[in-house]
C-alpha cells in the first residue's frame, strides 16, 4: 500500500477507470455473446478478453515491447511472473490461458478469466488431467492460440521455475505448431519482483493498488518457434525450459533499450518463495 500512501489521486483516478473497464467488458460481453445462448467459441471469447485487456493496459500506461514472431495459433509456452502476463499476452493477440483453479475465484479476475474462456487447473486433482488436456485440445481445434504457463505457479522471475509435465501432453500428441516466450518486467524506483510480479505471499487487492500507483511500468516480450524433438514429456519440460531461459537476456536488453531504471531492478530478482 505505499503506492497509494504516496500517489492516493493517481491511483484512485486509475482504479475509477478500471471500474468502468470492468463493467464495459461485462456489458459488451454479454450484449455479443447474450445470456443463455450456445458457449461462445473460444476464439471469439479471447477476441473480447483482447479488446479489454488493451483497455487495461492504456490505464497503466503499458505498451508492450514485443520482438519475434506472434504466434496465432497453436501452443504458447511461457514463463510466468502474475496477473499482468495474461493481460499483456491477451492485449498482444487473441489467446486462451490455462490457469491454476484458485484464480476462478479471485474477486473480478476470476470473472473475467472465466468469460474469456480460461481453462482451469484443479492441481490437487491428478485424475482432472486429461479432462484439461481435452479442454485444451478443443480450443486448438477451434484455431485459438493457448497460452501454457507449465512452471504452474507464478514467481518472482529470478529464475525459470521447473516446467510441470502434466499439461504438455497437446505437445506431444498433436503435432500442434508451438511458440516459446518470456516475458519481463522494468520499473523505476521499485523492486519489481516485490511490486510487480505477483508470487508468494502476495494478496490481490493491496498488490493491484500499489500497481496502479506506478508511473514507469514496462514490459518486454521475447517470441521464437519451436520444433518439439521427443515424445518424452520429461525431457520436453526440460528443453522448454531451457529455451525461455535463453530468451531471458534479450527481455533485459529490449528493457534498458526502453529507458535505463535507476533505483531499481531492470528484472524480477530472486527471493526465496
Amino acid at each position: 500500500m505505499t503506492g497509494f500512501r504516496r500517489y492516493p489521486l493517481r491511483v484512485i483516478g486509475r482504479f475509477l477507470l478500471f471500474v468502468a473497464v470492468v463493467v464495459g467488458a461485462f456489458a459488451d460481453y454479454f450484449f455479443t455473446f447474450g445470456v443463455g445462448r450456445k458457449k461462445a467459441a473460444s476464439t471469439a471469447r479471447a477476441v473480447w478478453l483482447q479488446r479489454h485487456s488493451r483497455r487495461t493496459l492504456k490505464i497503466l500506461k503499458l505498451v508492450p515491447r514485443v520482438h519475434g514472431p506472434v504466434p496465432s495459433a497453436g501452443l504458447l509456452i511461457s514463463n510466468h511472473l502474475g496477473y499482468l502476463d495474461i493481460l499483456v499476452y491477451s492485449s498482444i493477440a487473441p489467446m486462451v490461458f490455462v490457469s491454476k483453479r484458485d484464480v476462478k475465484f479471485w474477486p473480478v479476475v476470476g470473472a473475467l478469466a472465466q468469460l474469456g474462456g480460461t481453462v482451469f487447473v484443479d492441481r490437487r486433482r491428478r485424475t482432472q488431467v486429461g479432462e484439461v488436456n481435452d479442454e485444451v485440445e478443443a480450443a486448438l481445434d477451434s484455431g485459438a492460440l493457448v497460452v501454457l504457463f507449465p512452471e504452474g505457479t507464478s514467481s518472482n522471475g529470478g529464475q525459470v521455475l521447473p516446467f510441470r509435465t502434466a499439461l504438455l501432453e497437446p505437445v506431444v500428441s498433436r503435432g500442434q505448431p508451438v511458440s516459446i516466450a518470456c516475458i519481463q518486467y522494468a520499473v523505476e524506483d521499485s523492486d519489481v519482483g516485490q511490486e510487480v510480479c505477483y508470487w508468494g505471499n502476495h494478496t490481490f487487492f493491496p498488490h493491484f493498488l500499489n500497481l496502479l500507483s506506478k508511473e514507469k511500468l514496462r514490459v518486454a516480450i521475447q517470441f521464437t518457434t519451436f520444433a518439439p524433438g521427443t515424445a518424452s514429456r520429461k525431457e520436453l519440460a526440460g528443453q522448454l525450459r531451457q529455451e525461455v531461459e535463453k530468451l531471458k537476456p534479450g527481455c533485459a536488453e529490449m528493457l534498458g533499450a526502453l529507458r535505463p531504471m535507476t533505483g531499481g531492478s531492470s528484472v524480477c530478482q530472486s527471493r526465496p518463495e
